[in-house]
């Protein structure tokens, strides 16, 4: 099911159209009614509501990590695959930093994006069926790993590919151990629910610069102080195998990796069937369908 990109929806987090930068009040749920029951208990998804994100360790069985990793040091070393638009390099080195639409690149992670582990849980936070909105695996080598700054998915989601609502859920599967000095993610608890609305106008092909180091889109430092000083800063270290799901609003980003410890991590972004992107809010064009899909088709319900 692909969806036609000339629905008129109105827009509730306005962004990039000021000259000054404002915080908004969230207008959605972060936990969505419509499904009762799941793999996460009531005071899982409470403490999710609260902090807009929850970690649960040793999801992913050791062995199934030794594959993942496999899989991930085949795709880095895929000379053709380099040529791709979808691999994105290191912009200070040759080193891959990421490579998206990972689920149709590989059947590894197809099966993993169809997990019902992952799928009932994003079900459960969002109400209904869901689709991958986007997969990337993200590799932070060890002496060279960038940084990721502070920012909000939803933001460039709703900015640049035109999803509408809160209404994602972000899956990232650890494949290495995060420690607090390799760059491990790190998450402003309960930021989910203020909304940074950033200034400066989306250049056409944004996506072509953002990926490798993003400026427009980014919030203010004002408004990071105000979050940062309110919420306080929570570094989210866990063991290979272990899966953080987080709001598509948490203010988040990850530092530089100059330990010998790589962190590497496969990133799943499920949207709800009822919040498919219509047209960009603060864009020209949306970006390419790698970046944000266009197909809704549900995952993880094929009989």
């Amino acid at each position: 099911m692909t969806l036609q990109m000339d629905l008129p929806t109105a827009d509730e987090y306005p962004t990039r159209k000021a000259l000054e930068p404002s915080l908004l009040y969230r207008r959605d749920p972060v936990v969505w009614p419509g499904v009762d029951e799941g793999p996460f208990s009531a005071e899982e998804l409470s403490g999710y509501d609260r902090r807009g994100y929850t970690q649960v360790q040793q999801m992913v069985t050791p062995q199934e990590v030794e594959t993942y990793r496999a899989e991930l040091r085949r795709l880095s070393t895929d000379t053709e695959l380099r040529e791709d638009e979808r691999v994105v390099v290191e912009p200070t080195s040759d080193e891959v930093r990421s490579v998206f639409e990972v689920h149709k690149i590989s059947d590894v992670f197809a099966r993993l994006v169809n997990d019902p582990r992952l799928v009932e849980r994003a079900r459960q936070i969002l109400g209904t069926d869901v689709y991958v909105h986007q997969s990337r695996v993200n590799y932070k080598p060890g002496f060279g790993g960038g940084s990721f700054y502070w920012h909000s998915d939803f933001e460039t989601w709703h900015a640049e590919d035109g999803m509408p609502r809160m209404r994602a859920v972000s899956f990232s599967v650890a494949l290495t151990d995060n420690y607090t000095h390799n760059g491990a993610l790190m998450i402003m608890p309960g930021s989910h629910k203020t909304f940074v609305s950033c200034v400066g106008q989306t250049p056409d092909d944004h996506y072509k610069s953002s990926l490798k180091s993003q400026h427009v889109g980014t919030p203010d430092q004002a408004s990071l102080t105000l979050l940062a000083e309110r919420h306080g800063i929570d570094v989210l270290t866990g063991s290979a195998g272990d899966v953080t799901v987080f709001d598509s609003n948490c203010m988040h980003g990850s530092g530089g990796n100059i330990t010998p410890y790589p962190r590497s991590n496969v990133f799943i972004v499920f949207n709800s069937v009822e919040n498919a992107p219509s047209k960009p809010f603060s864009a020209n064009s949306p970006r390419p369908e790698f970046l944000g899909a266009t197909d809704t088709t549900p995952v993880g319900r094929q009989s």
